[in-house]
């Protein structure tokens, strides 16, 4: 089993994030922590975490600052960051300070599930031991990102995934099945159908537009650029 300690400042947030890395296989909840002195005190407890998921905004201190303090002390733990934290100065730091993945809020289950499989597979690749000639090392440097993109439905294409996909991620604002329809060429039923999936998976967010004939056309945003559109 993968011990895993879940760190948030909200009480609520821990519970719930603890709750989905239960329900995914070879995964165990091994503490919570609400706050930067908890997380520190988590890892010295026996046996130590092998990864700890790290909130950014802590009440006594900051997510990364727990990270550097936990490298130098000498603990080997893994850690991916699932914060709201989305400046790219904070993503950056993260990586300098060696966080495997960054998982920005909010998120549904299968964008979490996807980061702990992705950690499960490179673990179980690592754990192999031995030499590696190139296209191991690439494939163990690809392991985090490779699944990323959760397998697709069947009848679903990973072009038009990929066409709805990228439009969302370009937009400036919420857009339509209609509006991403007419960027993409496809119809308004295919549009509407893979946005669907995207919200299903944590990609998307959907957000309501009400009309002068009240009745609320739906929108939606992609989830890292969701913040601050309201319905």
């Amino acid at each position: 089993m993968i011990e895993v300690l879940v760190v948030d400042d909200d009480v609520r947030v821990a519970r719930v994030n603890a709750a989905y890395v239960e329900k995914v296989p070879g995964f165990h909840v091994t503490g919570l922590a609400h706050s930067a002195a908890e997380a520190l005190a988590g890892l010295e407890r026996r046996p130590a975490p092998d990864l700890v998921l790290m909130d950014h905004y802590l009440p006594d201190d900051t997510g990364l600052a727990v990270v550097r303090e936990i490298r130098r002390r000498g603990h080997q733990t893994d850690v991916i960051m699932v914060t709201a934290a989305r400046d790219v100065s904070t993503v950056q730091a993260a990586m300098r300070h060696g966080a495997l993945q960054y998982l920005v809020k909010p998120f549904a289950f299968a964008g979490l599930r996807a980061k702990l499989e992705a950690y499960a597979e490179l673990r179980r690749t690592l754990d192999g031991g031995g030499e590696a000639e190139q296209a191991e090392v690439d494939r163990i440097f690809g392991a985090l990102s490779a699944s990323a993109e959760p397998q697709l439905p069947k009848g679903h294409s990973p072009t038009t995934a990929g066409l709805v996909r990228r439009s969302l991620m370009n937009a400036e604002g919420p857009l339509s099945a209609q509006e991403i329809a007419e960027r993409t060429g496809v119809s308004r039923q295919t549009a509407q159908r893979y946005l669907k999936l995207l919200e299903r998976t944590g990609r998307a967010v959907l957000t309501l537009k009400y009309g002068d004939a009240g009745r609320p056309e739906h929108r939606y945003v992609w989830a890292t650029r969701a913040s601050g559109h309201g319905p």
